[in-house]
């Protein structure tokens, strides 16, 4: 469903800023009351973490 290794993320910056974004609205979520929301957002967080973070292979 996404290309994780498309040249637009090469940048750490890019990868933090998306990351960080997810990760930050799932907490909006929780705390504004829609979980469900909150675990989307927060699944989207995790899915992107792992790929641009610990999967990540550099060239």
């Amino acid at each position: 469903m996404f290309d994780f290794s498309h040249p637009f993320y090469k940048p750490l910056w890019r990868r933090i800023l998306i990351s960080g974004f997810c990760a930050v609205w799932a907490v909006f979520e929780f705390v504004t009351g829609a979980p469900f929301w909150g675990m989307i957002f927060g699944a989207m967080a995790a899915l992107t973490g792992w790929h641009f973070f610990i999967a990540w292979k550099d060239d």
